[in-house]
């Protein structure tokens, strides 16, 4: 099992662990009030900083409830934390904008994330022709 390094820059956020024993994802909670307007973007912080292992990155995503409960999208769809963001003030955030007028509490569980090994390095190499037959369309369906 491996050990992470993690500040909390607020007590008032439960402590990280896993989601209700059902998941190998944490939650991530708002650590401060947050109101936003229909159409307002903000960096709702975390409340936490991590020493991630090298070679290791996390993803962050919203919850499921996320949009239904507060109207708000992460504008990056899926936000990666790498390992060289590991300094004392390297506070995590989530980037949302909000679809309705919203208010966040502290403590609510807005995000969530996974720690997750780096791609490895890899070598295009480039050919007039791949070796397979066409799926003719788009995405798994083969349909456009």
């Amino acid at each position: 099992m491996e050990t992470i390094r993690i500040k909390y820059f607020s007590d008032q956020i439960t402590k990280l662990d896993y989601i209700d024993g059902k998941s190998d994802w944490i939650d991530l909670r708002a650590s401060e009030e947050v109101t936003m307007k229909a159409g307002e973007f903000k960096l709702i912080p975390l409340g936490i900083a991590m020493e991630l292992p090298k070679g290791y990155e996390a993803h962050v995503v919203p919850r499921s409830s996320t949009f239904k409960t507060w109207g708000l999208l992460q504008v990056n769809s899926m936000g990666i934390i790498d390992c060289s963001y590991c300094g004392d003030n390297d506070q995590w955030f989530v980037p949302m904008y909000a679809t309705r007028d919203t208010e966040i509490h502290i403590n609510d569980r807005i995000a969530q994330f996974r720690i997750m090994e780096n791609q490895p390095k890899i070598q295009f190499d480039e050919v007039a022709h791949l070796d397979h037959e066409d799926r003719g369309g788009f995405g798994s369906t083969g349909k456009q």
